[in-house]
C-alpha cells in the first residue's frame, strides 16, 4: 500500500467537514429567508432542509444498485436496501442535527444583538 492507506481517512474527513459546512450554510441561508418572510417556524424546517442529504443518498442508492451486476435473489435486495436505509437514516439524523444546531446558533446570534430599551 506504500503509505497510501492513511490518505483515505484524511480525504474522507475533509469531505465530511465540507458536507457539514455546506449543510450549515444552506440551512442558515434558508432560515434567514424564512425569518425575513416573518415565518418563525424554522425548527423542523431547518432539520429537514439539511437532513434531505440522507434522502438524496437513499435515492442515489437505487441508481447505484441498478448499475451493479447483483444477484437476482430477494435476500440481496433486502440486505442492500435495508442497510442503505439505515445508513441513509443515520446521515439524515446527522446532517439534520448539524443544520438545526447551526440555525439555532444563528437565530440566537441575530436576536441576541437586538437592544430593547
Amino acid at each position: 500500500w506504500m503509505d497510501q492507506f492513511y490518505y483515505v481517512f484524511g480525504f474522507t474527513f475533509a469531505v465530511f467537514l465540507i458536507l457539514n459546512l455546506t449543510c450549515s450554510a444552506t440551512t442558515i441561508l434558508s432560515c434567514y429567508y424564512q425569518l425575513c418572510a416573518e415565518n418563525h417556524r424554522w425548527w423542523w424546517f431547518s432539520f429537514i432542509t439539511s437532513g434531505s442529504v440522507g434522502l438524496y443518498l437513499f435515492g442515489y442508492s437505487f441508481y447505484w444498485f441498478k448499475q451493479l451486476e447483483a444477484s437476482r435473489m430477494l435476500m440481496t435486495y433486502l440486505l442492500y436496501f435495508g442497510y442503505m436505509f439505515l445508513i441513509s437514516f443515520a446521515v439524515f439524523l446527522m446532517t439534520g442535527m448539524v443544520g438545526f444546531l447551526s440555525c439555532f446558533w444563528f437565530t440566537r446570534k441575530i436576536f441576541g444583538s437586538i437592544k430593547v430599551d
